[in-house]
């Protein structure tokens, strides 16, 4: 187990290594002067109902972007924030976000740790009983993702992750080819919330 851990680890290093945004990350940083009101000046969001943005994979976020203005993903405030940007404008503000640095902001209780605990076997070794695999074999084992159709997970707000993961679970939201909501779908809420918790302490 230890050795496929650590053959997961170096592939994910190799597979991100090289990739960067493809945006201009200063053009970026004005351009997201208004987006600062929900997601941070440097993407850490004091919300934990809104994303942090920091670190994210080059080419997410502008994919994310790009699905709230084609109307793939349903959000009245960000089909509004995103009607007028190009395209440029998106990947300038995927290049900013993508440099900056991500930071663990959930605080979590002792009920959380329990949580992470349990959310922390189905991370690393799925759950066998839906034929779910493990969330590090597209996220890594450390929850940084692989550009750009998997994301960061870690250093995530503990209820967005689990909002967006339920989001899954209903159908609200499909995810590229439909793999997260497949696997959403044979989770249990409470094993929504477990994984939650522990995402959202990586880092």
């Amino acid at each position: 187990m230890l050795k496929k851990i650590l053959l997961i680890t170096s592939l994910f290093a190799v597979l991100s290594s090289n990739v960067q945004a493809s945006g201009d990350a200063a053009a970026g940083e004005a351009k997201a002067a208004v987006c600062g009101a929900c997601h941070g000046a440097t993407g850490i969001s004091s919300i934990p109902a809104n994303p942090n943005l920091a670190g994210q994979v080059p080419g997410y976020i502008a994919a994310q972007l790009e699905a709230f203005k084609s109307g793939e993903r349903a959000n009245a405030i960000m089909a509004g924030q995103v009607a007028m940007l190009s395209a440029q404008d998106m990947a300038d503000l995927d290049a900013f976000y993508a440099a900056q640095t991500a930071q663990v902001t959930s605080k979590l209780t002792e009920d959380d740790k329990a949580l992470a605990e349990a959310g922390r076997i189905i991370y690393r070794g799925g759950f066998a009983e839906r034929k779910i695999s493990a969330c590090m074999s597209c996220h890594g084992p450390s929850g940084h993702g692989i550009p750009k159709n998997y994301p960061r997970v870690s250093a995530q707000h503990k209820e967005y992750l689990e909002q967006q993961l339920l989001a899954y679970k209903k159908g609200d939201r499909k995810g590229y080819n439909d793999i997260m909501y497949n696997i959403a779908f044979g989770l249990s809420e409470q094993q929504i919330k477990e994984l939650a918790a522990y995402m959202a302490g990586l880092n």
